[in-house]
């Protein structure tokens, strides 16, 4: 599945677009990891456990999208988008969208 942030895939045609296709993840760490995040706080420095938390989401995010425009039957996603929120304490979310299309 090629996927890109450009409108176009370079050196390909665009032959069919089935629309927007989409993934999301919600995700949280355990209790433990917000108390080191915590101290991390006091004292500076990069909170780990988070910034692994992120790409988790974020990977989990982008094979829900690339699944459902598989099923459309679509070899690539075009103008990838992503968006992050915090829907609770400790948990965020990931949110990626993009353009299914067929290319030759």
């Amino acid at each position: 599945m090629i996927m890109t942030n450009i409108e176009t895939v370079p050196g390909k045609a665009v032959t069919t677009c089935f629309g927007v296709v989409s993934g999301s993840t919600v995700r949280t760490k355990h209790a433990g990891r917000d108390i080191m995040a915590g101290l991390k706080n006091i004292f500076g420095g990069e909170l780990r456990g988070y910034t692994e938390l992120l790409g988790e989401s974020r990977d989990e995010a982008i094979r829900r999208m690339q699944h459902q425009a598989a099923q459309l039957g679509a070899n690539a996603i075009v103008n990838v988008r992503f968006s992050t929120s915090s829907v609770a304490a400790g948990a965020a979310e990931i949110y990626v969208y993009g353009t299914a299309v067929t290319v030759e």
